[in-house]
């Protein structure tokens, strides 16, 4: 009898105002589901997962072997080229995780929760890169950690099948996408960065290779800490030195490093924060311009055009309140390449969605398409505009990722690395 007295009790207010709620849900769900689908697969791209499990945010590419094929480096893993079929371990790959199936069983995975786990966590490895730290002729593996913990560096061991030695490059290592590039010109790339609060750099002696990289603070101490967003480097004033970039501006490198002077700050706003930055002269006017996302947990890809009255903005990608020249919309552009993908001799800009960078239920979007795309550049008239690309609509980016010829046909590919494992994209045409 209750059931039956309760539904008959329901007033057209209650009705009323249950409808209104549904409205309201909806009107939200519209506004804040942005994303555009991503159009179908055009045959351009072959895709090749090598693992689903989540060890790193980043993964890079070198011939680690030195049999003239490309390998794949990803987490604690080395993917012998040309298939990437056969893995050998770089480093001990022990981390495992509690996964909870839909029918309520547990199962334990390799790696960290992500994904594969339907739960969020977090890797002991960033951002990556590949370089020949200590002159053997051998290519290295550097990590970048988790922010505010260590690079370390690991050491080939000259085509052996053993686990590479572990070195410490830096002990603090701030900002969310630090880079591995030639700062002080002097050849060799170094550890761009932020740590102890001051923006600077990391240089290794390939002589003392044992030893920890010098630090080079180009700041006072600021606000800057371990999840800060946006750092880069390009020469924005054409001396020929690299200036170093973040969020509120660019730091002038000065005529000589003699001493560790502070740099000089220009204040400029590239957005909230984004990933990496990049210099470079997008409408061909003599001037260095800026490239970056507005922010690494948002939306927003963007190019700042160097005026003789400041910087001017060009939204390339759009965000929920201004739309963007190509149209497209996505969250979260938490990482960016340059290069030259149809060969045209232009750069052109890679980017996409960074797979749950705080899980399914954080940031914008968590659960849109994990879109890749290239936006190719076209100049005209002195004006720039830059036509979209996709890679792939179903693997997404991470904190950083690599991109360049691993099949040896001269079209750069791409390799990416999150929470969703590691993939490889093959350019086919």
């Amino acid at each position: 009898m209750g059931a039956p007295i309760a539904r008959n009790n329901i007033s057209p207010l209650h009705i009323i105002m249950k409808i209104s709620i549904c409205l309201c849900l909806a009107v939200v769900g519209s506004v804040f589901a942005q994303s555009t689908p991503p159009p179908a697969a055009d045959g351009h791209w072959t895709k090749q997962q090598l693992t689903d499990n989540f060890w790193a945010e980043g993964a890079t590419a070198a011939d680690v072997n030195k049999d003239g094929k490309m390998d794949v480096i990803y987490g604690p893993y080395w993917f012998a080229g040309p298939d990437f079929k056969k893995r050998q371990v770089i480093y001990p790959d022990t981390q495992r995780t509690k996964a909870k199936q839909e029918d309520g069983t547990v199962n334990e995975i390799e790696g960290f929760p992500g994904a594969k786990s339907v739960a969020n966590g977090y890797s002991d490895n960033f951002i990556s890169a590949a370089h020949d730290i200590n002159g053997d002729g051998w290519t290295d593996y550097i990590v970048m950690g988790f922010p505010g913990k260590e690079t370390l560096w690991y050491e080939n061991p000259q085509g052996k099948d053993t686990q590479w030695k572990k070195h410490v490059a830096l002990d603090v290592t701030d900002n969310e996408s630090p880079m591995f590039t030639d700062i002080n010109g002097d050849g060799q790339p170094d550890l761009l960065c932020m740590s102890g609060g001051h923006l600077g750099y990391a240089t290794f002696d390939p002589k003392k290779p044992d030893e920890k990289w010098s630090w080079h603070p180009i700041t006072p101490k600021l606000k800057f800490q371990r999840f800060t967003h946006g750092i880069g480097y390009g020469d924005v004033n054409g001396d020929g030195k690299m200036d170093i970039l973040e969020a509120t501006g660019w730091w002038e490198q000065p005529k000589s490093l003699d001493g560790g002077p502070v740099w000089i700050k220009h204040e400029a706003k590239f957005g909230s924060g984004g990933a990496q930055m990049y210099v470079f002269d997008v409408n061909l006017d003599g001037k260095p311009d800026v490239i970056t996302s507005l922010a690494a947990h948002g939306y927003g890809l963007a190019w700042f055009e160097q005026t003789n009255d400041g910087w001017k903005q060009h939204l390339i990608t759009g965000t929920p309140t201004e739309p963007g020249e190509t149209g497209l919309v996505f969250s979260q552009p938490h990482a960016i390449e340059l290069k030259d993908m149809n060969g045209d001799g232009v750069l052109d800009i890679i980017t996409g969605k960074r797979f749950w960078a705080h899980g399914n239920k954080g940031d914008p979007e968590p659960n849109a398409p994990a879109v890749v795309w290239w936006f190719e550049l076209q100049r005209e008239s002195g004006s720039a505009k830059f036509i979209p690309h996709l890679i792939d609509g179903d693997s997404g980016v991470g904190t950083q990722f690599y991109v360049g010829d691993l099949n040896g046909d001269g079209k750069p590919d791409v390799v990416v690395g999150n929470k969703r494992g590691a993939f490889v994209h093959l350019q086919n045409k």
